[in-house]
């Protein structure tokens, strides 16, 4: 069993008291978030995002920096091991409404109203390329390029940009050899020498989805989990969800993640036609965050995408994820119960 050798010592419900107490310390962490009013959410959003920053730099600071699989992501806690680029994901939602709110009138300028927020998206993504971690690097981007398309920015500004990122990405892959690898064994998965190398994931995670079929082999029926599939329980857990609920089971997936977006989207029209733009932005960007992650997620597990080591959210195993989830729904559902208030003709 190829990935089996690492949890060679773990008892056989490590992952499971693990995962409860992630849960158990996001539901705490969100009835938290959810009492503090979104008007000191915004008063707190450059302070926290300057934080996360802080916290990106650490990370690359041997002794202090956590490094997994030859990336430097993890700042360790001891009893938990803090991902900075989970909490920058979250803290670039708030920022950018922050700032969106903050220059609304020059928002339609090059100097003014883009290039400052260039530059602290700038900041965060060399630090997430430095871990390395391009996966993390491109939902924020999408977060603070939605963010500020929703608050008015320049659409030339806005298309020249995002056609500048698509040339960076592109450069960044092409300088990495390591990156192009992963891109040539993804277009051509099956090659014997990308099945057993670079495609191995993908390809365990395909051959999941055709063992489920319709309707799957049935919950703990999975054989790809028993460590054929590298990360089951974190970057490819769909693949399992496939094997074992069909391809009935990622439908249902799919649409929670689309109802989510949704509601997200619902909230943050109804908190901008109230005028509360920084709540409106906040809840369309915690919308693109989760939609964005869901997306890419679920294009790697299913081959549409290349592998990249993002999980799926609110589902997937892991601590910081688990966290940062649940604060921000738990700041989405803040944002909903005050714009209730208002309507009834009070304050939250």
């Amino acid at each position: 069993l190829p990935d089996s050798n690492k949890y060679a010592n773990y008892s056989h419900n490590y992952f499971l008291v693990r995962q409860a107490s992630f849960i158990g310390m996001g539901l705490l962490a969100g009835l938290f978030a959810f009492r503090i009013k979104i008007e000191t959410w915004e008063k707190w959003a450059p302070w926290l995002f300057f934080s996360a920053l802080l916290m990106l730099a650490l990370v690359l600071i041997p002794g202090i920096g956590k490094g997994v699989n030859g990336a430097r992501r993890w700042l360790s806690l001891k009893v938990l091991n803090i991902q900075p680029s989970e909490l920058m994901k979250l803290f670039m939602v708030l920022y950018a409404a922050n700032y969106t709110v903050r220059k609304q009138e020059v928002m339609h300028r090059l100097t003014k109203g883009f290039l400052p927020m260039a530059g602290a998206v700038g900041l965060a993504g060399l630090f997430l390329l430095l871990e390395p971690d391009l996966g993390a690097f491109g939902v924020i981007v999408c977060i603070a390029m939605g963010i500020l398309f929703l608050g008015g920015i320049n659409g030339v500004w806005f298309g020249g940009i995002t056609a500048a990122l698509g040339g960076v990405f592109s450069l960044v892959i092409v300088l990495s050899p390591w990156r192009r690898e992963r891109i040539f064994a993804y277009l051509n998965p099956w090659d014997e020498n990308n099945a057993l190398g670079k495609a191995y994931q993908l390809t365990h995670s395909l051959i999941a989805f055709g063992r489920g079929e319709l309707f799957g082999v049935g919950l703990g029926a999975s054989v790809e989990k028993l460590h054929y599939l590298p990360e089951a329980h974190t970057d490819f857990l769909l693949a399992v969800i496939g094997e074992e609920l069909g391809f009935v089971g990622v439908l249902v997936v799919i649409a929670m993640f689309y109802w989510i977006v949704k509601r997200a989207f619902e909230i943050g029209r109804q908190s901008i036609a109230m005028d509360l733009t920084f709540a409106g932005l906040t809840a369309k960007g915690i919308g693109i965050w989760i939609g964005v992650q869901a997306f890419i997620n679920i294009g790697v597990n299913i081959g549409l995408l290349p592998t990249k080591g993002l999980t799926l959210p609110l589902m997937s195993y892991g601590g910081s994820g688990r966290l940062i989830n649940c604060i921000g729904l738990a700041i989405l559902l803040r944002i909903d119960y005050e714009n209730r208030a208002r309507m009834r003709g009070g304050r939250a």
